[in-house]
């Protein structure tokens, strides 16, 4: 038998070092995600000229750990101590990213090598996602939820912001490779930060050994039988593949048909990422005015349609439908997703938050690989605008079916409050 970190009295965000640490460490280590996010496909575009279907490729890796090992994922951050499981994923991602510039030094850096280090970071990436769930409720006490969900959506999203455009000054002052090496560095100080938050140990004990396949099972009889959380599921996998199809061609779409350079592909995604950091920024406000079942819905319906700008975009003054579009969507999608998440935080037990997390994941993001593939061959078969706007398309009518009958709570002012009844 062995303890388990639960929700417990915390104080205020304000004076909560162990909410400081984990927003910090999470911060640093997104920006040097985000900075990895664009200078990546840059290194693959520019150095190796790959072609829409290498691109498509590079983005999959990313995304495929959550449809490979989301099941198995989940179940390990329900099991485990969630601190150490994360930096273990920091250091991990750490060591593949460095890799990369290390290969680049030695002249054997490989296209391959580049795809491979990106799912290396995305596997990393899933544990640390679907760890950051628990490990709020371990550090945040119930009321906090909504504000700190608000911060680490907005730090993402302000990671969003900054780090496309630190990472194409990077590539222009150093090379791609080279400023991969910030992101590992990053991950090396998330780890930190992590290392030093204080442990909050349960009266409850559970299990140390559940079987696996018990907790899996667990999680997916949790959300089947749940309509908020089966719409979620579904709409929301759908969804993600068209968002991620369209966006894994953008890159390429800007350097072969719009001519921009490293520096103005930076800006553009800066520019479009702003709209996340407005929405993670004003969800609690929407929340609180609207209701959050309807700010959910009004959100989720402004980053839907607003999608179909960006395949839009042409040489010359058209080229800014990209970033008007990106902004847009990430308002409506970054916000619905802070209302979504503090109510599954609280909705979800604690000790199920990860099986949940990682059932939902390997539907809601394993279709963002699929669509990324899918997205890659496409481009190469008909086109790069073609395929965009079927993906755009795509997300959009998903985001549409929150105003019909579809959608669970399209009808309700405020999302229920409390446990699941499914939780027992």
């Amino acid at each position: 038998m062995t303890t388990r970190p639960a929700p417990v009295a915390a104080p205020p965000l304000g004076r909560n070092r162990d909410f400081r640490l984990l927003w910090f460490g999470e911060g640093t280590h997104l920006l040097g995600t985000m900075t990895t996010a664009v200078v990546l496909p840059l290194l693959a575009a520019r150095d190796f000229h790959a072609s829409p279907m290498w691109m498509g490729m590079l983005s999959a890796a990313s995304w495929l750990p959550w449809l490979l090992l989301g099941l198995h994922a989940g179940a390990l951050v329900d099991r485990s101590d969630t601190r150490r499981v994360m930096i273990a994923a920091d250091l991990l991602a750490a060591v593949v990213l460095a890799s990369v510039p290390v290969a680049w030094a030695l002249d054997r850096l490989t296209l391959p090598h580049v795809v491979l280090a990106a799912l290396g970071a995305g596997a990393a990436q899933l544990v640390l996602r679907l760890a950051m769930a628990p490990m709020l409720t371990r550090v945040v006490g119930p009321a906090d939820l909504e504000a700190a969900n608000s911060r680490i959506y907005g730090t993402e999203s302000a990671a969003q912001v900054v780090g496309p455009g630190l990472g194409g000054l990077m590539v222009q002052w150093l090379t791609a490779a080279v400023a991969i090496l910030a992101d590992a560095v990053s991950c090396v100080v998330s780890a930190v930060c992590l290392w030093r938050i204080r442990a909050r140990p349960t009266s409850r004990p559970t299990p140390k050994a559940e079987p696996v396949g018990r907790a899996i099972r667990d999680g997916a009889r949790f959300v089947l039988h749940d309509p908020i959380l089966r719409y979620t599921l579904v709409s929301g996998g759908l969804s993600n593949l068209g968002l991620i199809g369209y966006q894994a061609l953008l890159v390429l779409y800007m350097v072969r048909e719009l001519h921009l350079d490293a520096g103005m592909i930076g800006l553009f995604t800066s520019i479009g990422s702003a709209g996340g950091l407005l929405g993670a920024l004003i969800a609690p406000a929407v929340g609180r005015r609207l209701g959050t079942a309807r700010g959910a819905v009004v959100l989720g319906l402004l980053g839907g349609p607003t999608a179909l700008l960006i395949p839009l975009a042409a040489p010359g003054w058209r080229a800014w439908l990209i970033p008007a579009g990106a902004f847009l969507v990430g308002v409506g999608v970054v916000g619905a997703n802070v209302i979504r998440s503090a109510f599954r935080q609280r909705w979800v037990p604690p000790d199920s938050l990860g099986r949940v997390g990682g059932v939902m994941s390997v539907v809601a993001m394993g279709t963002m690989p699929v669509g990324s593939l899918v997205a890659g061959w496409a481009g190469a078969a008909y086109g790069l605008v073609p395929t965009m706007l079927a993906m755009a398309g795509l997300h959009a009518l998903c985001s549409l079916t929150l105003a019909t009958p579809l959608c669970p709570f399209w009808r309700l002012r405020d999302l229920p409050a409390g446990r699941s009844p499914a939780a027992g």
